[in-house]
């Protein structure tokens, strides 16, 4: 599985962005993303999840999930990001500022 995010806006307009195949990584991290896009049900989530109150700070994320010859691509605002979705969106968020999950 491929899944690529990116995270811009907010308040000082630092962009994050990372690319990681499932494979690449160690058994335990793959499960833990594995998990957390199935727990989202990420290939039923709508392209766009926009909050109708957008905030000029607020974050916008950029998720696409490829898994065989299936692609599906998500953009959410930081107001409507689903509970589902969340612990995706934080564990992207580690791994582009660390380069790890942990």
């Amino acid at each position: 599985m491929r899944i690529e995010f990116e995270r811009s806006g907010g308040f000082a307009g630092i962009q994050l962005a990372v690319s990681v195949d499932t494979e690449d990584l160690n058994p335990r991290d793959a499960e833990l993303l594995e998990s957390a896009v199935a727990s989202a049900a990420f290939s039923q989530l709508p392209p766009r999840l926009l909050s109708a109150a957008p905030g000029a700070d607020r974050f916008q994320y950029n998720l696409a999930v490829e898994e065989g010859d299936q692609r599906h691509e998500v953009q959410v605002g930081e107001a409507a990001i689903p509970d589902t979705l969340r612990p995706l969106i934080e564990h992207m968020s580690v791994l582009a500022r660390t380069g790890r999950l942990r």
